[in-house]
């Protein structure tokens, strides 16, 4: 039989780690996909930059699933003592190092290569603009060799918005986020905040490895993937020769990008962009 006391304990316990998965695990505010429905003119855009999501809550860091990170003292020394979510980047077209750096469980140096790009303060007070503004006072007075609040840009009109993603595409770059600058934080997919591309990209789980020809005899030809609602298609295109010679293992998710879907649903055009390796952070 345990005591009065243990089960005190016990209590105090799992009421901590409960509090512990609930702050590192807290749910984020996500963008649902533009759409030229929808009025954006007088919102705000930024570049979308490709790196690993990350949540400071004040104290600590961690991943968008709620994983601990491990960043080195000197990385996170001027973070603020409140919440901010930003991306882990190093800049465009270093995904895959960028995701090797964050996954490492020891504090280590590589860190040192990346910056924290805050977007957001999630219990800041008021819409995006004042929260991002907060934000931006910290760092004025606390200024960080790791951390750059994300330059947001007022949007004049549609012309506008696709002049600025093809000067960011052209230089390396994924594509915008808009968002509605009163917009209040809300957690989930929000028609407040939106992605914009010249593409849509998806995951998929490789289902098997189909042998091509011609120049790619011997080799990788194609993938054959499946979404979630387990449809099937194949990726023929996107691979470089060494993706081809050591192709995404059976089981393994992979991003792809598409332009538009069939009736059937089945995306078109279908490219492989990369394997999801942050899939577990």
């Amino acid at each position: 039989m345990f005591s009065v006391k243990w089960v005190k304990i016990v209590s105090l316990l799992c009421c901590g780690l409960l509090l512990a998965i609930s702050v590192g695990a807290a749910e984020p505010m996500l963008p649902k996909v533009y759409s030229e429905q929808i009025d954006i003119d007088s919102w705000l855009m930024s570049e979308k930059l490709d790196g690993v999501r990350g949540y400071w809550d004040g104290q600590q860091l961690f991943s968008k699933n709620g994983h601990l990170l491990n960043p080195p003292k000197e990385f996170i020394r001027d973070f603020p003592d409140y919440p901010i979510e930003g991306e882990l980047w190093g800049g465009r077209g270093t995904f895959e190092q960028t995701v090797a750096i964050v996954k490492r469980k020891q504090s280590h140096d590589g860190w040192l290569q990346l910056k924290f790009a805050i977007f957001d303060a999630p219990d800041a007070p008021g819409g995006f603009m004042q929260r991002i503004k907060t934000t931006q006072n910290w760092f004025a007075e606390h200024p960080s060799h790791h951390a750059f609040v994300i330059p947001q840009i007022p949007l004049k009109n549609k012309n506008h918005l696709q002049e600025e993603l093809q000067r960011i595409e052209h230089l390396g770059g994924e594509g915008l986020i808009v968002r509605k600058p009163e917009a209040f934080y809300t957690a989930g997919r929000s028609i407040e905040i939106l992605k914009v591309k010249s593409y849509q990209d998806a995951e998929a789980t490789v289902v098997a490895q189909l042998l091509g020809k011609g120049r790619n005899e011997g080799r990788l030809g194609s993938l054959l993937v499946q979404l979630d609602d387990g449809q099937q298609f194949r990726i023929g295109t996107g691979f470089n020769d060494a993706e081809r010679e050591k192709p995404p293992s059976i089981g393994e998710v992979i991003t792809f990008k598409y332009y538009g879907k069939y009736q059937s649903g089945l995306p078109k055009f279908p490219v492989f962009l990369r394997i999801r390796q942050d899939k577990s952070l």
